[in-house]
C-alpha cells in the first residue's frame, strides 16, 4: 500500500467526495492535508510518503505555518527540496496553475507559460489516448469526460504526452509525464469535481500515474 500526502490549499472542492475518491484507488493509502501542514511536518515525514499529490492552487507563500521551535522551512524551500527519487510527484488540475512566477513550480510541471486564457466547467472531453503502451495508460481507450477544461500553452518540449484531446476550449495535451531532477513526475489536468472523480477511466488513469511515479529501489 503506497503512502500518499494529497497537498490541498487555496480553492474549495467537496470534502467528502474527494476523499471518496482517494479511499477507493487500490493500493493507495492517502492523507489528505492542507499545504500548510505538510510544510510544517517534520522533514522524515515529508519523505516518508512514496508520492506527493498536489491538488493546491496557492499563489504564493503561506503564514502561520506552526512550525516547530527552531524550524525555518517555507513552501518554497520545500519545493525546492523535492526531486530525489522518492517521494514521486503528481500535480493535479488547478495545481498547474498554482505558484505563479515561481521559476521551481514552473520546471516541476514542465510549463514555462502557465497563464490561463480560459476555462469552462463541465464540458465534454473527448480524452485520446496518445501513448497505448505506457504502464499509466493501461487497459484505457479513449472516452469522453466531462470535467473542466483549461485554455492554455501545450505541454511540448522534454514532456512525455499520455492523454490529449481536439476539445476547442482545451489545451491540447491532458496527461503527461516528465522528471525533475531524480523525480517521476505526473501532470493531469482535469480532475476539477465529482463528475470526473466519479469516472471509472479517471480514477484508474489517476491509480495507475501514481503508482508509476514510484521508482523500483527509490
Amino acid at each position: 500500500m503506497l503512502q500518499v500526502a494529497v497537498i490541498t490549499g487555496g480553492h474549495h472542492y467537496n470534502v467528502p467526495v474527494f476523499h471518496q475518491m482517494f479511499r477507493a484507488l487500490p493500493g493507495v493509502d492517502a492523507y489528505v492535508q492542507h499545504l500548510a501542514d505538510f510544510v510544517a511536518s517534520p522533514p522524515e515525514v515529508r519523505e516518508g510518503y512514496d508520492v506527493l499529490v498536489f491538488y493546491t492552487h496557492l499563489r504564493g507563500e503561506v503564514t502561520d505555518l506552526g512550525l516547530a521551535p527552531g524550524r525555518n522551512d517555507t513552501v518554497r524551500s520545500v519545493l525546492e527540496s523535492l526531486g530525489a527519487p522518492r517521494p514521486g510527484i503528481v500535480v493535479l488540475h488547478h495545481s498547474l496553475l498554482a505558484f505563479p512566477g515561481w521559476s521551481i513550480w514552473d520546471e516541476i510541471v514542465g510549463l514555462s507559460d502557465r497563464s490561463l486564457a480560459e476555462y469552462a466547467h463541465d464540458e465534454p472531453i473527448r480524452c485520446t489516448i496518445a501513448d497505448p503502451a505506457h504502464p499509466i495508460c493501461a487497459g484505457l481507450s479513449d472516452w469522453t469526460l466531462t470535467d473542466e477544461t483549461y485554455l492554455m500553452a501545450d505541454a511540448g518540449g522534454d514532456n512525455h504526452i499520455l492523454l490529449t484531446t481536439d476539445h476547442p476550449r482545451s489545451m491540447r495535451t491532458l496527461a503527461w509525464t516528465r522528471t525533475f531532477r531524480q523525480s517521476r513526475v505526473f501532470c493531469l489536468q482535469p480532475g476539477d469535481g465529482q463528475r470526473a472523480w466519479g469516472d471509472e477511466r479517471f480514477r484508474t488513469l489517476l491509480a495507475q500515474g501514481i503508482h508509476w511515479c514510484v521508482q523500483a529501489g527509490g
